[in-house]
C-alpha cells in the first residue's frame, strides 16, 4: 500500500515521449487518412493537458487507483472527520447483488490510498444520510424490494390494507399469509410480516355513548399465488385471511383495490444506522416510523435530523409523514405535520432556523405536488413560495448549492430535467437571495447545454466546481456532458476548466477532500451506445480533480490550534507565511447521493493576524453553524487555499 498522498497516473518522461510520438503521427497521418489523424489528435490532446501551464490554468483529472476487490457501484459518498471517505453501494442497483444479499461499503483513505471493506447490514442502496453533531454519519432507509417494469411482472400484485376491528389487541400476520377474495375467489400472498394496530373505540363527545370501533390498519404488499394475467383483479374486493379462527376471523380482513401486472416501484425500508468513523462500523439505531427509499435527511438547528419523502414499503410515495431523529436518544418521532415532496428533495437549513426547498428532486411522486420552491417553517408548517423559477418543469435531477459564504444565504440551482424519463433538460443556473425582502429567482450564467445530474462541490477558494451530467435521461443517446467548469459567486460567471475523461449521469456525485481536491464517482447509463441498443454498465471508476490552485508554487500551511471551538469563541492557529493570508472559513463535509448534498456549506470566519498565525472567531448562530465537524481552510492573497484542518464545533 502507498503511504504518500495519492496523485495517480503520473508517469516519468511522459510529456517527452508523447511529444515525440505526436510529431511522428502528424507526419504519418498525411499518408494514412482520418483514422491516423484522429490517433494523432488524441496523442496531442494528451500531451497538451499534461503540460504544467495547462494544469496551472485548468487543473487536471486522474483516475483513482482502486484495487479490483474494492471496486463497487458507489451510489453514496460521505467525507468523515477522520479524513476518510465512506463509499456506499448497498446492492448498487444490481438485482443479482440484492438477491444474493450482497451489500457493500468501502472506506477509502485519500492520504494513504488504503481501502477497507465495511460490513453492511442492510441494503442501503438509495438511503438518505447526513452528518451528525458528534461526527457520526446517520444513514436511514434503503431498498426492501427492487422495481418490476411493465411487462416484467409475472404475478399480479399490489397493496393490501389489513383491517383489525378488535379494540383489545393488535394482530401480527407473518410473511406468507394468504388473502382470498370474497367476490373473485383469487388468493394473494403477503411478502413480509405486518403489524395491524388494534381498533380505536369511538364515543359520542357529548353523551359519552359508545358509537363504534374504528379498525386499526396495516399495509402490506401481496402477490398472486400463481403467475398469469388471469389472476389479476379488476375491482376492489374484501379478502378473508386464511388461518384465522373464531373472533380473529371476523375481526381481521383485507381490502385491496386493483391487483395487477402493472409496473411495481422500488420499496423502502425503515432501518437506520449510525456509521462510527473511529470504530469504522455501522451501529444499529431505532428504525424510522416510515419505510423510505430515496429520502432526504436534513440536519436541523438543534442537531436533530428531519427525514422526509421517499417511497414506502409498498412502493408508494410517503404521504407527507415527516419524522425527526434525536441523536441523543437514538429514536424517531413524527413531526405531527403533513407536507408532501417528491423524492430526494433538496431541503437546506437556513440561518434563521427555517428550511429552504429549492425545487430540486430526484423524481417519483405526482408532477404537480411538492414541486414549487419556497421557505418552510417547520414549527407552523407555513410554506412561503418563491416565484421566478425558470424551467420549473425541468427540476428533476438538478443540483442545488448554498453559495459561499453561507452568511449571504444565496443559493444556485443548476440544470435539471423533465419529469420521469423526459428528454427535456435545462441549461439554466437559477439564483435566489433569501436575505432579500421578497426573494425571487433570477437566471444567472448558463451551462453550454441542457444538463441533468450535474455535480456541484464547494471549493475552499469560494468557487464552485460544476461537472458531469447528461443532456438526456441517464445518458441516453450518448448524451453525457464531458465538461467541467468553476463558478465564481462574486462575478456570477463560469469558467471552463479541464474536461473529465468519464461521463457521469444517474447515481453520480462529487466530494471535496481535505487537501482541496475533488472526488467524482458513479454513473449509471441506461445504454452503453449512442444507438441505445446495448444495456449500460455501472461506472465503477473514480476520478480525482486537482484544481489549478494546487499547481501554484506555494500555499498556506496551518498547524496547531484547538481541536474544538464553541460558537462565539476564538481559536488561534499557526500559519506559515501568515502575512499573505486573506480569508478563513469552515467547510462542512459532504454527504452526497443523486447529486443531492444538503450538508455542504462554507462559513466565513472573522480573522485577526497574530505574530505567527491567525485568530479566528466562529459565528454564534447555531442555525448558520450546526454542531459538528468542519474543515478549516485559509486562503492567501492569490486565493490559494491551505489543506483543511479538522475542527469540531460542539
Amino acid at each position: 500500500m502507498s503511504t504518500m498522498p495519492v496523485r495517480p497516473n503520473h508517469r516519468k518522461n511522459r510529456a517527452r515521449r508523447v511529444a515525440i510520438s505526436a510529431a511522428v503521427v502528424v507526419v504519418v497521418a498525411g499518408f494514412n487518412g482520418p483514422a491516423m489523424w484522429r490517433f494523432g489528435s488524441e496523442q496531442y490532446h494528451d500531451y497538451k493537458i499534461n503540460k504544467p501551464e495547462y494544469k496551472a490554468a485548468n487543473g487536471h483529472w486522474d483516475f483513482l487507483d482502486v484495487p479490483a476487490e474494492y471496486k463497487i457501484n458507489t451510489i453514496h459518498a460521505a467525507l468523515l472527520h477522520t479524513g476518510k471517505v465512506l463509499l456506499i453501494a448497498g446492492s448498487g442497483n444490481n438485482q443479482k447483488n440484492f438477491d444474493a444479499k450482497k451489500f457493500e461499503s468501502v472506506l477509502w483513505d485519500p492520504k494513504t490510498n488504503d481501502f477497507k471493506m465495511i460490513p453492511t447490514p442492510k441494503d442501503m442502496f438509495c438511503a438518505g444520510h447526513t452528518q451528525l453533531p458528534d461526527g457520526k454519519l446517520l444513514v436511514a432507509g434503503g431498498t426492501k424490494r427492487y422495481e418490476k417494469l411493465q411487462g416484467d411482472a409475472t404475478k399480479a400484485g399490489g397493496l393490501m390494507v389489513v383491517h383489525n376491528e378488535d379494540p383489545d389487541e393488535p394482530k401480527t400476520l407473518p410473511a406468507g399469509t394468504k388473502f382470498t377474495g370474497k367476490q373473485g375467489g383469487k388468493t394473494f400472498v403477503s411478502k413480509d410480516p405486518v403489524l395491524v394496530e388494534k381498533a380505536k373505540k369511538v364515543f359520542d363527545k357529548k353523551t359519552g355513548k359508545f358509537l363504534r370501533n374504528d379498525p386499526g390498519l396495516g399495509r402490506i404488499y401481496v402477490e398472486a399465488e400463481e403467475s398469469g394475467k388471469e389472476y389479476e383483479t379488476g375491482t376492489e374486493d374484501n379478502y378473508r385471511v386464511q388461518g384465522l379462527n373464531g373472533a380473529d376471523a371476523r375481526n381481521v380482513y383485507g381490502i385491496a383495490q386493483k391487483l395487477a401486472l402493472d409496473k411495481k416501484d422500488f420499496q423502502g425500508i425503515k432501518e437506520a444506522y449510525e456509521f462510527d468513523p473511529v470504530a469504522e462500523k455501522y451501529i444499529t439505531v431505532d428504525p424510522m416510523n416510515e419505510a423510505r427509499w430515496y429520502p432526504t435527511l436534513t440536519t436541523l438547528k438543534d442537531g436533530k435530523v428531519l427525514s422526509l419523502s421517499g417511497l414506502d414499503e409498498i412502493g408508494q410515495i410517503v404521504p407527507g409523514k415527516d419524522e425527526i431523529y434525536d441523536p441523543k436518544t437514538k429514536t424517531w418521532k413524527y413531526t405531527g405535520i403533513i407536507r408532501k415532496f417528491p423524492t430526494y428533495p433538496a431541503i437546506f437549513l437556513m440561518d434563521n432556523g427555517k428550511l429552504f426547498y429549492s425545487g430540486s428532486n430526484a423524481g417519483y411522486g405526482p408532477a404537480n405536488v411538492g414541486r414549487v420552491p419556497g421557505v418552510w417553517d417547520l414549527k407552523t408548517n407555513k410554506f412561503d413560495k418563491i416565484p421566478g423559477l425558470s424551467d420549473p418543469d425541468r427540476m428533476e435531477t438538478s443540483a442545488t448549492v448554498m453559495l459561499p459564504p453561507a452568511q449571504d444565504q444565496r443559493f444556485m440551482v443548476i440544470g435539471g430535467g423533465g419529469v420521469g424519463e423526459s428528454e427535456k433538460a435545462s441549461e439554466k443556473s437559477r439564483l435566489v437571495d433569501l436575505k432579500a425582502a421578497n426573494p425571487r429567482f433570477k437566471d444567472g450564467a448558463s451551462l453550454e447545454k441542457g444538463t441533468r445530474y450535474p455535480s456541484a462541490s464547494l471549493l475552499p477558494d469560494d468557487s464552485v466546481l460544476v461537472t458531469g451530467g447528461s443532456a438526456d435521461y441517464r445518458g441516453r443517446g450518448g448524451s453525457n456532458v464531458l465538461q467541467a467548469r468553476t463558478y465564481d459567486p462574486k462575478t456570477g460567471t463560469y469558467k471552463r476548466v479541464a474536461d473529465p475523461a468519464v461521463g457521469r449521469n444517474y447515481h453520480s456525485g462529487s466530494v471535496l477532500l481535505p487537501d482541496g481536491r475533488v472526488m467524482i464517482f458513479g454513473s449509471d447509463s441506461l445504454f452503453a451506445d449512442k444507438a441505445n441498443t446495448k444495456p449500460g454498465v455501472f461506472e465503477q471508476r473514480i476520478e480525482i480533480y486537482t484544481p489549478p490552485y494546487l499547481y501554484r508554487d506555494s500555499k498556506p500551511e496551518v498547524s496547531g490550534g484547538p481541536k474544538a471551538i464553541k460558537r462565539g469563541d476564538t481559536g488561534t492557529f499557526k500559519v506559515k507565511n501568515a502575512a499573505s493570508v486573506k480569508t478563513a472559513k469552515l467547510l462542512r463535509p459532504s454527504a452526497v447521493t443523486h447529486v443531492t448534498d444538503t450538508d455542504q456549506r462554507s462559513i466565513a470566519l472573522d480573522m485577526k493576524k497574530t505574530a505567527d498565525g491567525i485568530q479566528v472567531t466562529v459565528p454564534k448562530n447555531r442555525a448558520l453553524v450546526p454542531s459538528g465537524w468542519y474543515m478549516l481552510f485559509v486562503t492567501d492573497d492569490k486565493g490559494t487555499p491551505s489543506e483543511g484542518v479538522w475542527v469540531e464545533v460542539p
